[in-house]
């Protein structure tokens, strides 16, 4: 299913939560790796930089980046969640009172446009959070290529490849938060399309997709039912699922691959020690 669909205001607060709980390491590494790297990444972005982030979110990592930055002129923070998107522009514009933002309310896996009129200076795209992974290879391509017609840079979050245990973990946390993220898709179908789905006979399940590279997150039926939603009736047997998520996994080379069928050249790598995890600078080729 389309990621967006997992982030009404229930499910972003259920996401920010993901990223604090011990199993999830992804944000807390990423935002390792910036916070001990922000001036090189600022040095790559240039004086006078335009930021562009899509998949804004609660934008943490990006104030890290901004304080960095050298005269910034301009941030565009892009998210289809309009409430959490005015928060963060709220926090980000008060904090750094200098700098012009421009909230744009789009789905960052279609096209869109940008304002007309943007300041002159180099225009960086930053692309936190491993969202990348989020998307099957058509869709990745598609983005990067969107991405290439909005900038000539920009900076990415990228998971590595690692053991499978450490994966599952991260998507299936013993706190259970993952799993009420996962089932609040089913209170917002219920919600706003007259769902019927009972929560209870659904339960959240993590599953490594070797063929793919991806973590999936599914919601599994316990029994064999009738669901209805939108005035149409589907039938789950014991044990069927609905796929919610996939979250693919990367290695450099691969990475640096895709990223050169859309346009894009890795200029820089920055990894933690452990090795779970890179941030990479991207120049346009053509």
């Amino acid at each position: 299913m389309p990621c967006c669909w997992l982030y009404d205001a229930r499910g972003s607060d259920l996401f920010n939560a993901i990223t604090r709980v011990e199993d999830y390491y992804p944000t807390r590494t990423e935002t390792e790796i910036v916070s001990q790297n922000a001036q090189d990444m600022a040095n790559f972005c240039g004086e006078g930089a335009v930021l562009l982030e899509y998949g804004a979110g609660s934008g943490i990592k990006t104030e890290i980046l901004i304080d960095a930055l050298r005269a910034p002129r301009l941030y565009l923070p892009i998210d289809i969640a309009a409430d959490e998107l005015a928060q963060t522009t709220s926090r980000i514009a008060k904090r750094f009172p200098r700098l012009d933002v421009f909230p744009i309310v789009a789905d960052f896996t279609r096209d869109f446009d940008l304002p007309p009129a943007l300041p002159l200076g180099p225009r960086t795209a930053f692309f936190p959070g491993s969202t990348i992974g989020n998307l099957n290879l058509r869709e990745a391509i598609a983005f990067l290529s969107r991405m290439h017609r909005h900038v000539g840079a920009a900076i990415i979050g990228v998971d590595l490849k690692k053991d499978v245990r450490t994966l599952l973990s991260a998507y299936d946390d013993s706190a259970g938060v993952t799993a009420a993220f996962n089932l609040n898709l089913l209170a917002r179908i219920n919600r706003e399309l007259d769902g019927a789905f009972p929560l209870d006979r659904f339960i959240h399940e993590a599953r490594w997709n070797q063929t793919e590279s991806a973590v999936e997150m599914h919601l599994v039926s316990l029994d064999s039912r009738v669901v209805t939603l939108a005035g149409r009736d589907f039938t789950f047997f014991s044990g069927e699922s609905i796929h919610t998520e996939s979250s693919r996994k990367y290695d450099l080379v691969t990475f640096g691959s895709l990223a050169e069928t859309a346009g894009w050249r890795v200029s820089q790598s920055w990894r933690d020690r452990a090795g779970q995890f890179a941030v990479l600078s991207l120049d346009a080729v053509s």
